[in-house]
């Protein structure tokens, strides 16, 4: 979103810090590792109304690169370096369709609002049909763009990242959601947070060479 593609499979984890400058520079050292790990991008959202939260994706070559890092213990490593307090929930994915209603974003475009949820729908397929059936009113309400990932396992688990024009656009979607918007009212129960509201604040194409 915001000019740069979002891929098809896709690492996600939000969290708190205390130094957002600072954990991305962490991060931009970890370079060889996310190289390894079969990493090729990785996105950074700061929240514009939680001082300390981010939100990042990091996009993967290939599911088996996704599985083996769910599964290995050097991820809680990763974690605990970085000063992170809490381990995460992490969400590992495949997309499952990406809807630009803004058209392609022309040269200069700003990043508007973006807003992430994870939740657990009754059937992908269903919750699809009633997004498109309700896309005039997503436009209306100045949605930009919607992507939605389904996790690797588990087959209701759905991650949602919409990007909405503005904040006050953001505000008032997230206070009266479409009703098609089913996962609004859904995030936040079980591991997961509650919705994230932020900006896009930083990115990293891993296989460049660092500064």
């Amino acid at each position: 979103m915001g000019g740069y593609d979002l891929h098809s499979l896709i690492l996600s984890c939000d969290f708190r810090v205390r130094d957002v400058d600072l954990t991305w520079k962490w991060m931009e050292k970890q370079r060889p590792g996310l190289q390894r790990m079969g990493a090729h991008h990785v996105v950074l959202y700061k929240s514009i109304w939680e001082p300390g939260r981010i939100l990042v994706t990091i996009g993967i070559r290939n599911a088996r690169s996704i599985r083996e890092v769910l599964q290995a213990p050097a991820i809680f490593e990763w974690f605990d370096t970085a000063g992170v307090e809490d381990i995460p929930p992490i969400f590992g994915g495949e997309v499952v369709e990406k809807i630009d209603l803004a058209g392609p974003s022309p040269k200069g475009h700003v990043a508007g609002v973006i807003v992430g949820a994870v939740a657990t729908v009754d059937d992908v397929p269903t919750l699809m049909r009633k997004v498109h059936d309700g896309l005039s009113r997503f436009e209306q309400s100045g949605i930009r763009k919607i992507w939605v990932y389904q996790a690797l396992d588990n087959g209701q688990e759905v991650m949602i990242l919409q990007e909405v024009s503005d904040e006050i656009s953001a505000r008032q979607w997230i206070d009266h959601p479409d009703a098609a918007a089913e996962w609004m009212t859904t995030a936040g129960f079980g591991a997961y947070p509650s919705l994230f509201v932020g900006k896009l604040a930083y990115i990293m194409t891993v296989d460049e060479p660092g500064d």
